[in-house]
């Protein structure tokens, strides 16, 4: 029953993943991280294909191996946070889900920046 929930998870993240390379309010790279965790723990096969990808295989490794993310993917990673804060701010959020963005978002942000770079 674990591996199916895995793999479930895994999908479910991947998906994620792939919606975010679209669109900018989900971050692409810490769920395919993600969904690279759950298929380690419900398929290795998948799990292989994974870390083993053009695309994603390298940031993937460099989490495993290190915890470390590339400057370029943290930067992008804090710029995308502040862009969807802006548009939240431009469309007018009540201040209260402005405030709740923001401590979310900075900790998020805080954590990307202080990991180690790859």
């Amino acid at each position: 029953m674990t591996k199916i929930a895995h793999m479930s998870a895994g999908w479910i993240c991947l998906a994620l993943a792939a919606i975010g390379a679209v669109l900018p309010l989900l971050p692409t790279t810490p769920l395919v991280i993600l969904a690279a965790f759950f298929f380690a723990k419900g398929s290795p096969r998948i799990h292989n294909w994974l870390i083993n990808h053009r695309t994603f295989g390298p940031a993937i490794r460099d989490w495993e191996d290190t915890g470390a993310i590339a400057p370029k993917y943290k930067g992008f990673a804090v710029a995308m946070m502040a862009g969807a804060f802006l548009i939240s701010v431009g469309i007018g959020l009540p201040a209260h889900l402005l405030l709740i963005q923001a401590l979310c978002m900075g900790a998020a942000g805080t954590y990307v920046i202080t990991r180690p770079n790859a």
